[in-house]
C-alpha cells in the first residue's frame, strides 16, 4: 500500500462526523482514527455504528459512537454533546450525513421536501452552529460541508437532493465570512460518484459504469477512501489558509 500522508496536527485533535456509520462516513471515521485523532460520530443506524466502533477499539483513541438522528436538531445537538463530553471541544466537523434517495417530481410532496432538506442540508447548519462555539474559544477550527457534483452535472431524479447539495455552497461560503475572523475554516468538499457498497448496489449497472467512463477524465473508480485523503487535509493544519473553497474530488468529471 502506498504511504500516504501522515497529519501529525491531527493527533489528538477532536473531529465529529456525521453519517459516519457507512460508506464515506464510515471510512472518515477509519482514516480520521488512524492519524490518532479522537474521533466521535454519528448516525441513525445503531448496528452498522456500534459494529465499527467495536472494529476501531484498538485505535489509540477508540472511536465513539452515538446513535441519533441528525434530522431531529435536538438529538443531534446531545449528541455532539457526548462527543465533547468524553473528547473535549469539537476541533473538526465533518457533515457528511446525507441521503441520495430517488424522487420524481410529481412524487414530491411538501412533506417529502421537507424531509429531503432536513437529512441532506439543515443538519450541516446546526451542526456547525453548534461547534463553532469551541472553535472560537479554542482560537480556530475547521467545518467541512459535504456537497456533490450531481446538481452541476444537471442531474436529473431526485430534485430536493440536488437543490440541498447545490445550497451547501451557499452555506460554506457564508459561513466561511461569518466565522474567518475567529480562524475558522469553512470549506465544502465535493464528491463525485463514489463506489461505496450501498451506490454498488442501487444504482451502479453496466450503463453506470459507461456514463463514469464518458464523465471522468481517470476511469477508476472513485473510491471512499479518496474523499477521506482530501478530508483530512482540511481537517489538518496543512490547509491554514483555505477557506469559502470548493475542493471536488471527482476523477475530473466536472
Amino acid at each position: 500500500m502506498p504511504p500516504f500522508a501522515r497529519y501529525p496536527s491531527l493527533a489528538g485533535r477532536t473531529v465529529l462526523v456525521t453519517g459516519g456509520a457507512t460508506g464515506i462516513g464510515a471510512t472518515l471515521v477509519e482514516e480520521f482514527a488512524a492519524q490518532d485523532a479522537k474521533v466521535g460520530f454519528v448516525d441513525i443506524d445503531a448496528k452498522s455504528g456500534a459494529a465499527l466502533a467495536a472494529r476501531l477499539a484498538g485505535a489509540a483513541h477508540p472511536p465513539l459512537f452515538v446513535a441519533a438522528d441528525i434530522t431531529d436538531i435536538g438529538a443531534l445537538e446531545a449528541a455532539i454533546d457526548t462527543v465533547r463530553r468524553r473528547f473535549g471541544p469539537v476541533a473538526a466537523l465533518l457533515n457528511n450525513a446525507a441521503n441520495d434517495h430517488r424522487h420524481r417530481i410529481e412524487d414530491t410532496t411538501p412533506e417529502r421536501w421537507d424531509a429531503g432538506i432536513a437529512v441532506n442540508l439543515r443538519h450541516q447548519f446546526f451542526a456547525a452552529r453548534n461547534v463553532a462555539a469551541d472553535m472560537r474559544q479554542a482560537g480556530g477550527g475547521s467545518i467541512i460541508n459535504f456537497g456533490s457534483v450531481s446538481w452541476m452535472l444537471k442531474q436529473g431524479g431526485m430534485p430536493v437532493y440536488t437543490t440541498a447539495k447545490a445550497a451547501v455552497q451557499g452555506l460554506t461560503r457564508s459561513l466561511a465570512r461569518d466565522l474567518g475572523p475567529f480562524n475558522i475554516r469553512v470549506n465544502t468538499l465535493v464528491p463525485g460518484w463514489v463506489m461505496t457498497q450501498k451506490q454498488v448496489r442501487l444504482w451502479v449497472d453496466d450503463a453506470a459504469r459507461a456514463e463514469i467512463a464518458r464523465g471522468q477524465c481517470i476511469n477508476q473508480p472513485l473510491m471512499a477512501e479518496h474523499i477521506a485523503r482530501m478530508a483530512m487535509f482540511l481537517a489538518a493544519d496543512d490547509s491554514a489558509m483555505c477557506t469559502a473553497q470548493d475542493f471536488v474530488v471527482d476523477g475530473g468529471w466536472v
